[in-house]
């Protein structure tokens, strides 16, 4: 088996920002109530960009960081919940565009934490020694299924992408996921091309405090590891007071959960590379920091990966 780590990350939101003032008066309500609610104070919609596109600008955002031969990248994978048509896949475009002459493309519905599942994936197909290179993008134009007069969604869901380089490696990476799906209870979040993203929102937080900390709790045991040498803790940027609620019960502090939610929104499959990156960005993360990265969502789709940077 072959360690991986993340060779280079990107992102990309688009230009239109809808801050809580504009909402608030279409809600008949204040700034500070939806922020007390959700943790946003803006986020970003598309005007004309497609979905494709604003992935394409999350991975030549990561590409211009390094010095890369994109003929390396031997498979693209894409998580979202929006995508706007059947044939051919986000992965698929990326390729045609990217000028890709051979790589293994794959599209991935698994709900907003999706992009857990693509980047374990990725790292089994490097793991086992099939492909040596891997570009995993979460990518989401949430602004394009909203029913704009349900305040439960309009208020939280936005547009963006992130993108994630990973490869072989001959150092030794710490790697492990805890990956679950319970389709019983798929109905609390749902969306169909023809409808509008409808959710349960009380069963989601009910479903979002709990199975998400027995999930990290039974990752670090598969490990024998302690949160206490945990850097990090990545979720999908839900709600806040779903975060803040995790952080209690697995009776850590908030600070050790990256948050970013205030300034991008709920991103669905884009939260949790979106973070990744403005992380590297912000330089919170060292070679060797042990993180865990945690989705959960649609489906309903759960899943925790604890990886060394």
């Amino acid at each position: 088996m072959k360690n991986v780590e993340i060779i280079s990350s990107g992102k990309y939101l688009p230009e239109m920002e809808i801050d809580n003032k504009i909402l608030s008066k279409k809600f008949n309500t204040t700034c500070e109530d939806i922020y007390k609610k959700t943790g946003v104070k803006r986020r970003y919609y598309v005007k004309n960009e497609t979905i494709e596109e604003i992935a394409l600008k999350a991975v030549y955002n990561l590409l211009e960081k390094i010095e890369f031969d994109k003929q390396n990248i031997d498979m693209i994978i894409v998580s979202t919940t929006s995508t706007n048509k059947l044939m051919p896949g986000i992965s698929y475009l990326l390729q045609k565009e990217l000028q890709i002459k051979e790589c293994m493309c794959l599209d991935l519905l698994a709900g907003c934490g999706g992009y857990i599942n693509a980047f374990d994936i990725a790292r089994n197909y490097i793991a086992m020694g099939k492909i040596e290179y891997a570009l995993v993008i979460g990518c989401e134009v949430l602004s394009k299924y909203l029913n704009k007069e349900d305040k439960k969604t309009t208020l939280l869901l936005a547009d963006g992408a992130g993108a994630t380089l990973i490869g072989k490696t001959n150092k030794k990476k710490l790697y492990s996921s805890k990956i679950q799906s319970n389709g019983l209870k798929g109905d609390i979040l749902t969306c169909t091309s023809e409808d509008k993203i409808q959710m349960d929102g009380k069963a989601i937080y009910k479903y979002a405090i709990t199975d998400t900390v027995k999930n990290i709790e039974e990752l670090l045991q598969q490990e024998k590891e302690e949160l206490r040498n945990i850097k990090y803790i990545v979720p999908h940027q839900s709600n806040i007071r779903i975060i803040k609620q995790i952080a209690e019960r697995l009776k850590i502090k908030e600070e050790k959960i990256y948050t970013n939610i205030e300034q991008v929104g709920n991103t669905f499959c884009a939260s949790i590379p979106i973070a990744l990156e403005e992380m590297f960005e912000k330089k919170l993360l060292n070679q060797n920091d042990n993180i865990i990265l945690l989705g959960y969502g649609g489906g309903l789709n759960l899943g925790s990966i604890l990886l060394q940077i």
